[in-house]
């Protein structure tokens, strides 16, 4: 006796699905339109570019009205047209820094890093995606609002002994120094926010290693606080758009190597959790 078989036939295939690959380039158009889809963005972008633009406009408007009163505030006897318009930097750092922590942390507080990781599951290019972006943006908003601020501070305090121009030696250095150190704040709050997931714990030690170091060491002998204030990251990060320099300070180069050493050691605890730990 023989068995017949009925021969079966194969299911219709479906429609193909496209096979997506997680690029480097991918990640980073990610993390771009995740940056400008939040308001905080918008604002605080605005906020820190405000401050760097009216402070330094204010004090060059009280350098200009010193002059004419014969009434000098003795901080601002030797200002220079360049650092009367960088005046406000240090509050233009809190402003970007802080956003820095909210574009990493805030993922954690919301739980979208879990969402985040699940497209990327290598992790570590998220890091430096969203440290590229947000670096690039700061730098650009940093830079412009230095040059923006110089061109109107220069304008104020023309005819007095702070006047100078973007053809003296050293200006065109330190506004993009300037512009460069404001960008590498952005990036270590992006990594703060990264190594310690919280937002508040972020903006607390930003504050405290941008602002609150530096007063502190001013209170140890004058022997120690020569060999370790320049090396601070404010002090280090300054001496990058200063005009001058002496022998308590750093030079431009050395100053700029001492705030990338910061920046790589903030990235590198910052990767080294997103991967050891879960998220």
């Amino acid at each position: 006796m023989s068995t017949l078989t009925a021969p079966t036939e194969a299911p219709p295939a479906g429609p193909g699905r496209p096979a997506y690959r997680v690029t480097g380039q991918r990640v980073l158009s990610s993390e771009w339109a995740k940056l400008w889809s939040l308001r905080s963005t918008w604002i605080t972008l605005g906020l820190g570019l405000l401050f760097l633009v009216a402070f330094g406009l204010i004090a060059s408007s009280r350098y200009k009205s010193g002059i004419g009163s014969g009434h000098m505030d003795p901080d601002f006897a030797d200002s220079t047209a360049v650092s009367l318009s960088l005046f406000g930097t240090n509050f233009a750092q809190l402003a970007l820094g802080v956003l820095g922590v909210l574009v990493m942390a805030g993922e954690y507080s919301t739980g979208m890093i879990r969402s985040t990781m699940a497209a990327v599951p290598r992790r570590l290019p998220v890091l430096w995606a969203k440290a590229a972006v947000f670096g690039l943006v700061t730098l650009v908003v940093g830079t412009l609002g230095a040059f923006i601020t110089f061109g109107f501070g220069s304008g104020i305090v023309s005819g007095t002994p702070a006047a100078m121009s973007l053809t003296h030696a050293g200006v065109v250095r330190s506004l993009l120094g300037a512009g460069l150190y404001l960008g590498l704040v952005g990036v270590i709050g992006t990594a703060l926010g990264a190594l310690l997931r919280s937002v508040a714990g972020g903006i607390s030690v930003l504050v405290g290693a941008l602002m609150l170091i530096p007063g502190l060491v001013s209170l140890l002998p004058s022997s120690w606080r020569g060999d370790i204030s320049p090396y601070l990251p404010s002090n280090a990060g300054a001496s990058m758009f200063a005009l001058t320099h002496d022998s308590t300070t750093l030079s431009p180069t050395a100053g700029l190597l001492v705030f990338l050493g910061w920046t790589a050691l903030a990235l590198a605890g910052a990767a080294y959790r997103l991967v050891r730990r879960d998220v």
